[in-house]
């Protein structure tokens, strides 16, 4: 190592950038926390002519990656080019040549990070991606730190700016979707194809990878149950407003007795819960551990240099294993068989609307069929569409198993006095005692 640790970079994108500026800016303290100094010896890059945010001369660049990897007077890998396959390979190789790596690409730890973790403990190698979930958040470092004696119950999170943007545009402004999405791509929180953020994808991958730390099992991305944003209604907004409520996209993953669930979903949340007054772009996870109770974690989702702050500080922990000489020691191999839950055993509260027929006997029909199903309600608003002779009510119910409740769905769409299951969502928390508990017709 000598007196500097050398970094191989791998991308110059805006994390890369972050990356650079960060350890130019930043050297006496990295010299005062480890007693060395740190620089970048060499970057991959797919272009050489392309405009970069960052100056460096072009003896440090190269579009070969066998001369980062292969170099042995490079100690640690940092992985920011994006992508699966061909950083999935980079990052084996890194290992086999006995270097440590630190990633911020989640696709990738999400879809292959048990086989790189076991390929690092193999070769005595770092492998740390604190980057990979809610930027420049230090959320896994607290689960696996932090809370390392605690039993951690829960974990929700809303992890994906693009969304948040859009919901809270659809929220606090009644932007429709559409509206809100082009703001969110003229602004830079949206890819120019948000389809992985929309639908939830992005932030499924982020659930794995804190379920797999949080309830110690091999969750997979196969078992998250997924759900978007794209087909959110304003008027179901207005509706949970009204009742108390806001919607979020939430990551959510339960475990109870050594059975877990995970999914992503539109969310009602009461707007006393810690995540209902997170806005815009920024994230946050809540986390509530047997011991300890609820905890949340907040701050800017991603960026350049949040995202870059997190890599950092990745790296400085390699770097005083190095000096330690515990480097390969961190990986802890998964403790619990996974074991899912099944909808019998997934519990919550519903915000379900109906269109109905507006006569006489439709209301006691539902109650009977919700009665049936051994399902109350805790809020119910109903108003008439008199245009045409409809009802629309809105329910919010109590505590109820998934199966009794996709099962009085079914049921629902049966009934004569029904004429359209127009949405349905999950709840959490509780409103307030002023609306809690109190029926309204509008």
């Amino acid at each position: 190592m000598g007196n500097n640790v050398s970094i191989g970079l791998l991308g110059l994108g805006v994390v890369g950038s972050g990356v650079i500026k960060l350890i130019e800016n930043h050297q006496e303290e990295l010299v005062h926390q480890l007693g060395c100094g740190v620089n970048v010896k060499s970057v991959l890059i797919r272009d050489t002519d392309k405009a970069r945010n960052v100056q460096l001369d072009q003896t440090f660049l190269t579009t070969n990656p066998d001369d980062i990897l292969n170099d042995p007077e490079i100690d640690v890998i940092i992985e920011v080019m994006g992508g699966i396959d061909e950083a999935f390979q980079h990052i084996l190789k890194a290992f086999s040549a006995k270097k440590h790596v630190v990633t911020a690409n989640k696709d990738l730890v999400a879809l292959h990070g048990p086989e790189l973790q076991e390929a690092a403990s193999r070769n005595k190698c770092d492998f740390y991606y604190e980057a990979s979930v809610a930027g420049g958040i230090p959320i896994l470092r607290g689960i696996t730190d932090g809370l390392s004696s605690d039993r951690i119950q829960q974990v929700m999170g809303i992890v994906n700016g693009t969304t948040n943007y859009i919901l809270t545009k659809m929220n606090t402004e009644g932007s429709t979707y559409e509206a809100a999405l082009q703001k969110a791509k003229e602004l830079g929180f949206a890819e120019a194809d948000p389809t992985a953020d929309v639908e939830g994808l992005d932030a499924a991958r982020k659930m794995v990878i804190l379920s797999r730390l949080a309830f110690s099992t091999d969750v997979a991305l196969e078992d998250v149950e997924i759900n978007g944003i794209k087909n959110i209604d304003l008027e179901d907004l207005q509706y949970g407003d009204t009742l108390g409520y806001t919607m979020k996209l939430i990551g959510f993953a339960n475990c109870h007795d050594q059975q877990v669930e995970v999914n992503v979903q539109p969310t009602f949340l009461a707007k006393s819960h810690p995540l209902a007054d997170v806005k815009n772009e920024y994230n946050a996870v809540y986390v509530y551990g047997e011991a300890v109770g609820e905890t949340m974690f907040y701050g800017p989702g991603a960026g350049s240099m949040p995202t870059a702050s997190a890599v950092m500080s990745d790296v400085i922990t390699v770097i005083k294993n190095i000096r330690l000489g515990i480097n390969g020691r961190q990986s802890l191999a998964p403790r619990f068989k996974k074991e899912l839950k099944t909808p019998d055993q997934q519990f919550g509260k519903y915000y379900l609307r109906l269109h109905v027929k507006d006569e006489v006997g439709a209301f006691s029909t539902i109650s009977s069929l919700f009665h049936d199903n051994n399902i109350s309600f805790k809020q119910i608003l109903q108003t008439p569409i008199k245009k045409y002779e409809l009802a629309e009510i809105i329910f919010i119910t109590h505590k109820t198993s998934f199966e009794n409740f996709t099962k009085a769905l079914k049921l629902l769409r049966d009934l004569n006095v029904v004429l359209d299951v127009k949405s349905y969502y999950k709840v959490e928390g509780d409103v307030e005692n002023d609306v809690a508990g109190v029926n309204k017709t509008l």
